[in-house]
């Protein structure tokens, strides 16, 4: 449907927050509406504009140093998940977790764990590899399972230095491409040395990995893309990219300030979109945004 202005813009319906991220958040304002002083570790979510709204009735964004010197207080653990130490760290200084960790990031923790409490039939050593980003959130929680020997890889370069003569179990971050994962699953498979063993687990998330066949139609259907997103976000990275591939015309934006109007004045289709950490309220902000620059 077009706008007054004459042109048609469109919210994709199927960017916004991901069930994780919902139960998060939902779980915050829960306890902030009761009153009570809520931390979070970590941001919440990695969108600032989120995070900022969060912080206006209350929530208090703390790290890991300042997590360990509280006491008796409620912390929330967001949908990236925690290593078992920050679990042991609560129960030591009385802190009450307010656990929002995502369902399939805890399964995922539970079988990284599993798989390192359970010996090799034939003895030998294996590797546990985690398809990942070092250093994310989700990322750290899950190398925690295994007291930090798991190996992260961030790319199939990384994943050709692994020895192939001992055991590997490759696991994935759930926000990583599934293409990527492929890839590097293929390669494996193709130089383990028998009879050293190699298993792997798609454990990428479905409502993440479904979005890049959407968000590529979604991309290919507008003149103009503005793709709104936090700097911080993994998945969005990726999410952008697929926009981009299909459609050079794609910016990425963190708020409504940053649409450049230049770009507006010869584009009659423009897609609105996100990432699984970005709320609609933001991006029908940036809708708002573009009209009032496109009044006639």
């Amino acid at each position: 449907m077009k706008e007054p202005n004459g042109k048609q813009i469109e919210i994709d319906e199927s960017s916004g927050f991901c069930f994780g991220v919902t139960t998060a958040i939902k779980k915050a304002e829960e306890e902030l509406a009761k009153g009570d002083t809520l931390y979070c570790l970590g941001d919440i979510v990695h969108n600032g504009q989120e995070c900022e709204r969060l912080k206006q009735l209350g929530l208090i964004t703390i790290n890991h140093e300042k997590f360990a010197r509280l006491n008796h207080v409620k912390v929330l653990l967001r949908a990236h998940g925690e290593p078992p130490q920050t679990y042991r760290q609560a129960q030591e200084n009385r802190i009450e977790i307010i656990d929002a960790t995502c369902p399939v990031v805890l399964r995922l923790q539970k079988r990284i764990k599993q798989e390192f409490d359970t010996e090799s039939p034939d003895g030998k050593e294996k590797q546990i590899v985690i398809f990942g980003k070092n250093g994310h959130a989700e990322v750290l929680g899950l190398v925690g399972q295994t007291h930090g020997k798991a190996i992260v890889i961030e790319n199939l370069e990384e994943a050709k230095q692994l020895d192939f003569n001992k055991h590997i179990r490759l696991y994935s971050q759930t926000t990583k491409s599934l293409d990527e994962f492929r890839e590097i699953v293929a390669y494996i498979q193709s130089h383990i040395i028998p009879p050293t063993t190699f298993q792997y687990y798609d454990t990428i998330c479905r409502q993440v990995a479904n979005r890049m066949p959407e968000i590529r139609k979604f991309a290919a259907a507008h003149d103009l893309v503005f793709f709104v997103c936090g700097h911080k976000s993994s998945n969005g990275k990726i999410l952008f990219q697929e926009c981009h591939n299909v459609n050079p015309n794609s910016y990425q934006i963190d708020k409504p300030e940053e649409i450049d109007p230049l770009l507006l004045q010869e584009a009659h289709s423009i897609g609105i979109c996100g990432a699984t950490s970005t709320p609609k309220w933001l991006m029908e902000a940036c809708k708002e945004a573009i009209l009032s620059m496109t009044k006639n």
